[in-house]
């Protein structure tokens, strides 16, 4: 898939806590099929992941939430774990940042309890997702329909259960991406 996104640019959206893999591996799937990936955070300089049941690697950010405009990127990258999306979907300016894409109509790509976030953005309703299985409430309640599948592609929404699911979630997340039908037209570099 070399090249397949080449001129986009992808915000990926984090704070400490995302699980590792759910970022690194979806990551390099970008950067491989030729996007250029930027690291945003309400946090300042870096973030630390979560290997399953500890503190994980430290990853520096690209650029603040504070300075990110969702306007100069094409999609959007909301990696899982539990202490992650928990902390961004009660941060008012992270969940400005995910509804401006959804409003964009840009796509937007989340796995594990990355749905969290799209909850709150008012993303959800009446959209067929998947996520992590404790999820499953929450995603019904907010009007999606909810699936045990490994990936699911609803419209501008990308959703996966878990880590065993990046393969078919990086597939379906490089797919749906390259699927917009021209980059946005930057005036400037998103990274400022």
């Amino acid at each position: 898939m070399s090249g397949t996104l080449q001129n986009l640019n992808i915000a990926i959206l984090v704070t400490d806590g995302f699980e590792q893999e759910e970022m690194v591996e979806p990551r390099a799937a970008l950067d491989g099929a030729g996007a250029t990936t930027v690291l945003i955070s309400p946090k300042p300089g870096e973030v630390r992941g979560w290997k399953h049941t500890e503190w994980g690697d430290s990853f520096n950010v690209d650029q603040l939430l504070t300075d990110a405009q969702a306007g100069a990127f094409d999609a959007l990258l909301l990696p899982g774990g539990v202490i992650n999306p928990d902390q961004l979907r009660m941060n008012k300016a992270a969940v400005a940042f995910v509804k401006a894409f959804g409003d964009a109509g840009k796509p937007i790509a989340a796995i594990c309890h990355g749905p969290w976030t799209l909850i709150n953005a008012g993303l959800v309703k009446g959209r067929r997702m998947t996520s992590w299985p404790s999820l499953e409430a929450d995603l019904r309640n907010a009007g999606a329909h909810w699936v045990d599948e490994p990936c699911i592609t609803d419209g501008i929404l990308v959703t996966s259960r878990k880590p065993d699911d990046i393969p078919a979630f990086n597939d379906a997340m490089i797919t749906r991406f390259a699927a917009q039908s021209a980059p946005a037209r930057h005036l400037t570099d998103p990274l400022g």
